[in-house]
């Protein structure tokens, strides 16, 4: 087995997409709402000439138990992160918080405050139970955008690209660089504006967050919601100096998108995001053949096929059955 093989087998069999592969047994069990994309980085709900955008996260026990200070720094950024994905941009959150007394909550709520400080994101209201037996934590936001950015919106023969901050750190153990906790705030901002001004100029359609799933499975979840395939050139893709590919491939970045664009615009979006410092690249290209394969320059490997397997369940390609 070459190396490009065993690679794209620890990404096909890593527990990042197992848990996005979860999604697609909740989705068998949810009531359709026709006018309402199911899927996507929030739901968008239309509302007058925009969208209002609606969504949500939660934390494993573990890393809330182990660190609870960026576990709730993480619950404004994800959730923050995701608006802008999608084009918008935040109004406020509120958050659901449970743990074993009062010491227990307070550092969970310092990193809450603190990126809700950082991001200009209040925190507005929602739950607490300082009576459980262990910390958990989930939070939900509310934004709007004037025009989308959709997983729903790919076309074949778009270019992939990736932008991604390389200005930080692994917070061992876990797959996570951050690029945020030590940035300055007005940075942050202005470098997600980014992306409402893509949606808005007309640039790019469709985008996704880089979500746990690293940067390879946020591409597959955002081919499969667009009905399509394509390929991913995994030397093209922007990763610190030094870094193991391995695990930059499954990593989660703070400030991380995957974006499909018309060739014609792809100087210009790249362009944009270099003006703040933003690594931006092509990492590959769309079709329509429902199969994402990785590429080295030298072999090539296919990593998934969503007429035979489904990720998520939230697109348009339905698996053959055997």
């Amino acid at each position: 087995m070459n190396a490009l093989a065993e690679l794209t087998d620890q990404i096909r069999q890593s527990m990042e997409l197992a848990h996005k592969r979860d999604i697609a047994q909740v989705m068998g069990m949810l009531p359709t709402i026709h006018d309402i994309a199911i899927g996507d980085d929030c739901a968008a709900i239309p509302d007058g000439d925009g969208f209002l955008l609606l969504a949500t996260e939660a934390y494993l026990n573990d890393f809330v138990a182990s660190q609870p200070w960026f576990a709730g720094y993480c619950g404004v950024m994800v959730n923050v992160s995701d608006i802008y994905a999608m084009g918008g941009r935040p109004i406020a959150v509120v958050d659901a918080l449970w743990s074993e007394g009062v010491a227990q909550a307070k550092p969970i709520l310092a990193g809450l405050s603190a990126a809700s400080a950082v991001y200009s994101v209040p925190v507005v209201g929602g739950h607490s139970n300082l009576r459980n037996d262990r910390p958990q934590l989930s939070v939900a936001i509310l934004g709007r955008a004037n025009r989308l950015l959709s997983s729903f919106a790919a076309q074949p023969g778009q270019l992939l690209l990736a932008a991604i901050d390389l200005r930080g750190h692994f917070r061992e153990p876990y797959l996570w660089w951050d690029a945020s906790s030590n940035a300055a705030p007005e940075r942050l901002r202005l470098d997600l504006e980014i992306l409402p001004q893509l949606a808005e100029a007309g640039l790019c359609a469709a985008a996704k967050d880089i979500s746990n799933a690293g940067v390879i499975g946020s591409v597959l979840m955002l081919l499969e919601a667009s009905g399509l395939g394509g390929v991913i050139d995994i030397t093209a893709i922007p990763r610190p100096p030094d870094m193991d590919l391995s695990s930059w491939l499954r990593c989660f970045p703070s400030y991380g998108f995957v974006l499909s664009v018309e060739p014609a615009h792809t100087s210009t979006v790249i362009a944009l995001f270099r003006q703040r410092d933003i690594v931006c690249a092509p990492i590959g290209a769309t079709d329509d053949t429902g199969q994402l394969r990785l590429n080295d320059g030298t072999n090539e490997q296919l990593l998934w096929d969503l007429h035979v397997t489904p990720l998520t369940s939230c697109g348009p390609i339905v698996a053959k059955q055997f």
